[in-house]
């Protein structure tokens, strides 16, 4: 079976508005750009994998299990885009974390590779041909690490801009989810913004 390109998306700033800890689904909302983007992502047929830290676990903020109620509504509105979502995979882990086991050091914690990694192993991906997009450098250094192309919603998520690695400098700069897919799809300006 041949492997599958895939887009990794953040949730938080990048799909969803950026709302700290929230795994409430009835406040759940796109952000600017991201239903564009997803129906463009949905036309290119890419899988979409959700790849999200969300240390409120460890941090005692919310059970494990809320994640659950999160991932079924992002599928929903995917679908209400014309999206498929092929998968969620969260980082529950932090190191400063109160909950055990989620509090220690992890190797999916963004901007660790582990979550796309294993999204490849389940799901069949080639990360050489995939994309990674997120509103902050950590998700550009994962997505670096894992083998794709990245791709940086600069919304005001990224506050620190340290780039003292090529790890962490992505490939696009782009406004929104809209953007990126029009990139990926070929149909973005040609010009590259630093």
């Amino acid at each position: 079976m041949a492997l599958r390109p895939a887009a990794f998306l953040d949730k938080d700033g990048t799909v969803l508005e950026d709302v700290p800890y929230n795994v409430e689904p009835a406040r759940m909302m796109l952000a600017p750009g991201a239903a564009e983007g997803l129906r463009e992502l949905g036309r290119l047929g890419l899988a979409l994998v959700v790849v999200s830290n969300q240390p409120g676990v460890a941090l005692g903020r919310f059970g494990h299990e809320r994640l659950e109620g999160v991932a079924h509504r992002l599928r929903e509105m995917f679908e209400q885009q014309g999206a498929r979502l092929s998968g969620c995979y969260w980082c529950p882990h932090h190191p400063e974390g109160t909950v055990a086991p989620y509090a220690r050091a992890c190797d999916c914690r963004k901007p660790a590779a582990g979550m796309p990694r294993r999204a490849a192993s389940e799901l069949g991906l080639d990360l050489g041909r995939s994309w990674f997009i997120g509103d902050i450098l950590d998700d550009v250094q994962a997505g670096r690490r894992a083998g794709c192309r990245t791709i940086l919603v600069d919304n005001g998520g990224e506050t620190e801009w340290r780039q003292e690695t090529p790890e962490r400098i992505p490939d696009r700069i782009v406004t929104d989810l809209r953007e990126a897919a029009l990139h990926i799809a070929g149909l973005a300006p040609s010009e590259h913004r630093p």
